[in-house]
């Protein structure tokens, strides 16, 4: 007999159950015959349980919940969290076009970002977003210009930057000084007096967003006390915040990562900003892979087993294209087999794609009893997955699945390599 295989991220949604690794009730080789790989496969259960997990954080507190669209943009996803009650955190004129077109709504969407376009503030203030986090003082100016020019009061919040270690990834922490986000908390006040002098703007509030995948609340505490402390500064010369929007990043486990629940985050916030005196304040908060992350796996099949003189590789037909965390982050993602074997012929294999970069691996050294043909699942990759995959090598992007009890529906296609090029144009030839 084999030995009881550990519990997996997302579960009880994703388990190994008859030999066979489920989603909710679908086996996922029943979805590579009907979808073919690589393939996206989402848990609705899973999705909904960590959004209820947010929602239910706080009771009785004034808590909005904004979904960081970026950590995964499909339709159905965002059309899952707006039925929920959620509004929506972009940072782009094309998310702000997928929020609308899944039926979320405008006016509880904010605009965060650090390089919005005058065309892009523009389609934000003509939809009606709740507000603009801004991140320069200049930013600020141009949304008062534009703002003048639509006959409108832009809703603005500062997006301060309180120089705190996230403690995480240096490529997913923002609050540092030396980050390119937000504006310096030494000059904040002013940037707030000056902001409160623009006729074309309205101050609605202050934001702060120090990175992504924390697992501590100390990070989140250093940030609150120096939010709390610019908020005092800022309302003793006139300006009035309505809501404080401490952003998101709260992560998830991959591997042995405990970070707090959102009760336990919220708890501790609320303490210090009751001890402040501001826990009457309206609160946002933009979780995205919290929600999500662990909610989702990526489908891959085994194409070949290969050795060189120092390693096995089992190189499969998903590569960096699909999965860009391992590449970009150096990010472990659990990586376990579909249908497990004995282990009689277990051995160490780096998992890699077909990309022709030494860096296109999904997972180094994993203990793995592999057959060509075998089904690989990628765990833990609900979260900065598809919305990260690229055509590089014009390879086209997956399929993605989303699995409700015992069904399952697509929610995009499999691209066509036809359409990878379909806006492409040669000139005359010479």
């Amino acid at each position: 007999m084999t030995a009881p295989l550990p519990p997996l991220p997302g579960a009880p949604w994703i388990a190994h159950q008859d030999g066979e690794l489920m989603v909710e009730q679908v086996a996922l080789p029943r979805l590579a015959e009907t979808f073919g790989t690589p393939l996206y496969v989402y848990s609705r259960a899973a999705i909904e349980a960590a959004a209820r997990a947010w929602s239910d954080a706080a009771p009785g507190r004034a808590v909005s919940l904004r979904y960081a669209v970026k950590a995964n943009s499909n339709l159905a996803v965002l059309r899952l969290l707006a039925d929920l009650g959620w509004g929506f955190d972009i940072v782009s004129a094309g998310e702000l076009a997928r929020v609308r077109a899944a039926g979320g709504d405008a006016a509880r969407t904010v605009f965060s970002g650090v390089g919005k376009t005058d065309a892009e503030i523009a389609a934000a203030l003509r939809a009606g977003v709740q507000c603009l986090n801004v991140e320069s003082e200049s930013e600020l100016r141009r949304i008062d210009r534009i703002a003048g020019e639509l006959g409108q009061r832009a809703p603005v919040s500062l997006r301060i930057n309180p120089d705190v270690d996230a403690r995480t990834h240096p490529y997913i922490s923002t609050g540092l000084r030396s980050n390119k986000f937000g504006i310096p908390q030494a000059r904040a006040r002013q940037a707030y007096t000056d902001c409160a002098q623009l006729p074309n703007l309205q101050v609605v509030g202050i934001a702060c967003h120090i990175g992504s995948q924390i697992t501590e609340t100390e990070p989140y505490l250093d940030a609150l006390d120096r939010v709390v402390d610019l908020v005092r500064d800022i309302e003793r010369h006139g300006v009035t915040l309505q809501h404080i929007d401490l952003g998101g990043g709260l992560g998830i486990r991959y591997a042995q990562e405990t970070p707090p629940r959102p009760d336990e985050l919220l708890g501790a916030l609320y303490a210090r900003l009751d001890a402040a005196g501001l826990g009457h304040r309206p609160l946002l908060l933009e979780p995205g892979r919290s929600v999500v992350g662990n909610a989702g796996l990526l489908l891959t099949s085994v194409v070949t087993l290969k050795s060189s003189l120092e390693r096995h590789f089992a190189v499969v037909d998903s590569a960096m294209n699909d999965l860009m965390r391992p590449a970009l982050y150096e990010a472990w993602q659990d990586i376990v087999a579909v249908r497990p074997r004995d282990g009689a012929q277990r051995r160490r294999y780096d998992v890699v794609g077909a990309v022709c970069e030494s860096g296109d691996w999904l997972g180094r050294d994993r203990a793995l009893d592999l057959r060509e043909g075998d089904l690989l699942a990628v765990l833990s990759a609900g979260a900065y997955g598809m919305a990260m995959a690229s055509n590089y090598n014009t390879r086209p992007r997956a399929a993605e699945v989303l699995v409700d009890g015992a069904q399952a529906h697509l929610i995009r296609d499999r691209e066509d390599v036809s359409a990878l090029f379909a806006g492409e144009h040669l000139p005359p030839r010479r």
